[in-house]
């Protein structure tokens, strides 16, 4: 097939790439760099985009945003996550209508802060948003699709948790302080954290494009979440270190401000109802497994 990657650069995109031209695919990226000969321009923000060159793309998929958990959340980086995140999705989404050759699928990344500090009840794809910023962002973010759904084009909303990888994300930044034995829980560690490994993601949205009954909110994380307390031992334990040196929430807020409360002190329990129902096959469904092949 040929397929359409916004977002390829990153942690998830640069896989993603990697696998679909792996499985025989054609990939061609959005880019945000003139002449670019790598990849078709395109400006999120305007909407500004070769339309030819999308016609009679097979599939989009749009994993493109401002990375939340870099520099503290002023105003201005706000901005920058609600209008790459919202604005970008409708542009592209505008796009895709507009054109006499749609893609027949549209896979746009979302995220499990849709709904928000979950406390210990567990949610599922049928359940109602928060009322947080990231909330907010998911909310709008996921409405964003709504031209491209009314085109006949099947739409999968991927709820995305924490994704767990050496080469990036939150794992890779907790690895040298647990190494050098500074790792610990943070706040009560009471927090739920529902995450998912690189490998199933990446699984995942190759699942999503082959399966035809894959639309809508799809929750993207693994079977079982784990309290922030269990992901902090079990990291430590597949690292063989002490895990000691606890994070307090008052620690937490001053060096990140709001970030904090949203990212690391609240928490989201969340069950991949759908994916079970569609039948996924994990690769990584227990925690302490999937660290052992990612770190060993």
């Amino acid at each position: 097939m040929k397929i359409l990657i916004a977002g390829s650069s990153g942690l998830v995109g640069s896989e993603l790439t990697k696998k679909l031209k792996m499985m025989g695919h054609e990939v061609l990226r959005l880019v945000r760099k003139k002449e670019s000969p790598v990849g078709i321009y395109w400006n999120p923000l305007t909407g500004e985009v070769d339309r030819d060159r999308l016609e009679g793309i097979d599939v989009v998929i749009n994993l493109a945003g401002e990375n939340i958990s870099n520099g503290r959340w002023t105003a201005s980086k706000k901005k920058k996550i609600w209008d790459s995140r919202v604005l970008g999705t409708q542009n592209l989404s505008r796009t895709l209508s507009l054109l006499d050759n749609p893609p027949k699928v549209l896979i746009n990344a979302s995220a499990i802060g849709y709904y928000g500090d979950t406390g210990e009840t567990q949610v599922t794809e049928g359940d109602t948003p928060g009322n947080s910023f990231l909330s907010k962002v998911c909310q709008e973010w996921e409405k964003a699709t709504e031209l491209a759904e009314q085109k006949g084009i099947r739409v999968v909303k991927l709820r995305i948790g924490v994704v767990l990888s050496p080469k990036g994300g939150a794992l890779q930044k907790m690895l040298l302080p647990f190494k050098m034995c500074v790792g610990g829980k943070i706040g009560s560690g009471n927090q739920y954290m529902s995450w998912i490994s690189l490998k199933d993601l990446v699984s995942i949205i190759c699942f999503c494009i082959d399966n035809d009954n894959a639309a809508g909110p799809i929750n993207a994380v693994a079977p079982c979440a784990v309290t922030n307390l269990e992901f902090t031992k079990t990291l430590g334990k597949v690292l063989k270190r002490p895990t000691f040196f606890p994070l307090p929430a008052f620690v937490a807020r001053f060096l990140l401000g709001e970030m904090a409360d949203e990212l690391l002190l609240r928490g989201t329990r969340v069950l991949p109802e759908k994916l079970n129902e569609l039948e996924y096959n994990y690769a990584d469904s227990d925690l302490e497994g999937a660290l052992q092949k990612m770190l060993s």
